[in-house]
């Protein structure tokens, strides 16, 4: 099955293949690619914003190359949360091999590998390019982290624009190499970011969420948490996890998770063989 927001892009895949588990359309995603040749910096800093945005609920999508994608998938894998690969060739070799162990930590979290390649097809140089649309296609944003001038990344962000969807930049030092394309992209338009408060800002995403009583909620509850906060709160009576989903409507892992989260925050608690606040 192709996502809703693989299926709005100009040229949408014909069909996927997936190991593992693709997270449905209600789970919001968001990319995060940069070089191979990355920094420490710049692998420091695709780490945080991965593990920052995957505990506000995002999945991480990215490119299982070395360098930025590899911290991208790991900063997400470390948060606790899920995140896609998208591979430029067949499903039958991970590409690269020495990525081969963190494809298995993916599929273990209840992530997925995928690609629009039937097994068999190398990793062809061209396929990279064309890739990288289904990268930027299945985010409601790309982020890049660090681009030089001539690079896949700049490709994927490109594609983003072309898509409609949000190009989001981390800054880098003044005349370094690495920097160039990202820098070239903020001054083409493209929004500067340092931090996931950036992100959530620019995609219009509310970081503070006040209840009837004033209470502040934590900040960094996912949108799918507060629903289901909502729900139970606004029931008066305890909710079982059947019932939330008919009143929601969402997946069960994402009750499970939501309810986890409102409990290790004390936001609920357990009671007649539901949920209440």
């Amino acid at each position: 099955m192709i996502p809703k927001l693989l299926k709005e892009i100009p040229d949408p895949p014909k069909e996927l293949f997936v190991l593992g588990e693709l997270p449905a359309d209600e789970f919001p995603k968001i990319a995060i690619v940069g070089t191979r040749k990355a920094t420490d910096y710049g692998k420091r800093m695709a780490k945080e914003m991965a593990f920052g945005l995957t505990r506000q609920g995002f999945v991480i999508v990215s490119g299982l190359a070395v360098g930025i994608d590899t911290a991208s998938h790991e900063g997400c894998l470390e948060a606790g949360g899920r995140t896609v690969a998208v591979l430029a060739c067949g499903l039958d070799k991970i590409y690269p091999a020495q990525n081969e162990n963190l494809a298995k930590r993916i599929l273990v979290a209840h992530g997925a590998i995928i690609s629009e390649y039937p097994e068999g097809t190398p990793a062809y140089k061209n396929n990279f390019l064309t890739r990288n649309r289904l990268i930027s296609g299945l985010g409601v944003a790309t982020i890049i982290i660090e681009a030089p001038l001539r690079s896949g990344s700049i490709s994927t962000a490109g594609h983003a624009a072309e898509q409609g969807r949000e190009v989001l930049v981390v800054p880098g030092p003044a005349g370094h190499r690495n920097f160039a394309g990202s820098h070239r992209l903020i001054r083409d338009g493209a929004r500067l970011i340092e931090s996931v408060n950036d992100v959530l800002e620019d995609l219009g995403l509310k970081n503070l969420a006040p209840t009837d009583n004033n209470q502040a909620l934590p900040k960094n509850l996912a949108s799918f948490e507060l629903d289901i906060f909502e729900a139970i709160k606004k029931s008066g009576r305890p909710l079982s996890v059947d019932k939330l989903q008919e009143l929601t409507k969402l997946e069960p892992r994402m009750i499970s998770q939501a309810i986890s989260r409102l409990l290790i925050e004390s936001l609920v608690k357990e009671e007649g063989g539901g949920y209440v606040v």
